[in-house]
C-alpha cells in the first residue's frame, strides 16, 4: 500500500508540474501578442494548447499491459460482399452473416461484410469487390445477383482466394455446396450456415495458423 500511495504523489507531482507548464505557456501567449491579428493567433494557440492539456491529463487511456483475456484472431480473414441492405435479419445476407460467426467464433478466423451501397448493378459492386481483394481476404463470400456475378468473375482471377457464392448461376444443378476449383455455390435455406462454416474452417485448416 505504501508504493501504491508513493505512485500516486509522484504522479499527481508530474501532473501538476506539466499543468503549471502548460498554463504558462498559455499566459505568455496571451501577454505577448497584441491587436486583431494577434489576437486571432493568440486564439488559435490557446487552443491547439488546450486539446493538448486535455490530451495529457484527461484519464481513459489504457496503461499496463494488454488485458490476456482479449481474443487472439488467426490470420484468415472472410469477407462477406452483399446488397445495400447488409445483413440486417430478414435478408438473404443475415444467415450467411450468422454462419460467419459460428466459424469466427470456433476457429478464431477474422469475419467482416461489406455492403454494395447506391445501384445494385455488376458495375457498382465492382469496386466494392476490388476493395476486398486489396485487403487480401483469404474468403469472399457473395449474396446477392450483382455480387454473386461478380465473385464469379473473380474467382477466376484469383485462384488463392475461396469463393462462396448463394444461389450462383451453378446452382442450377441442385447440389448444396457444389464446387469448382475455388468457387463453392451454396443454396439459399436450410443448410446454408453450416456450408458457409464449413468452407471458412477449410480455409483456416488450410492455412495452418
Amino acid at each position: 500500500m505504501r508504493i501504491r500511495r508513493h505512485w500516486r504523489n509522484a504522479s499527481n507531482s508530474v501532473d501538476s508540474g506539466s499543468k503549471a507548464r502548460i498554463g504558462h505557456w498559455l499566459a505568455l501567449g496571451a501577454g505577448s501578442l497584441r491587436g486583431r491579428r494577434g489576437w486571432v493567433v493568440g486564439s488559435a494557440a490557446v487552443i491547439v494548447l488546450g486539446l493538448l492539456a486535455v490530451w495529457l491529463f484527461v484519464p481513459g487511456g489504457q496503461s499496463g499491459p494488454p488485458d490476456a483475456r482479449a481474443r487472439q484472431y488467426k490470420d484468415v480473414d472472410a469477407c462477406l460482399l452483399t446488397g445495400e441492405k447488409g445483413v440486417a435479419a430478414g435478408t438473404p445476407a443475415a444467415p450467411v452473416w450468422e454462419g460467419m460467426q459460428k466459424a469466427s467464433l470456433e476457429t478464431r478466423a477474422r469475419v467482416n461484410y461489406v455492403p454494395v451501397m447506391g445501384a445494385q448493378s455488376v458495375e457498382n459492386a465492382r469496386p466494392f469487390f476490388n476493395g476486398l481483394m486489396q485487403r487480401q481476404c483469404d474468403v469472399v463470400l457473395a449474396v446477392g445477383a450483382p455480387q454473386v456475378q461478380v465473385a464469379e468473375a473473380g474467382a477466376k482471377q484469383y485462384p488463392k482466394v475461396r469463393f462462396v457464392v448463394i444461389d450462383g448461376t451453378s446452382a442450377d444443378s441442385g447440389v448444396d455446396g457444389g464446387e469448382e476449383g475455388n468457387l463453392t455455390v451454396a443454396k439459399s435455406g436450410e443448410g446454408l450456415m453450416d456450408s458457409v462454416a464449413d468452407v471458412i474452417r477449410g480455409a483456416v485448416e488450410a492455412s495452418g495458423s
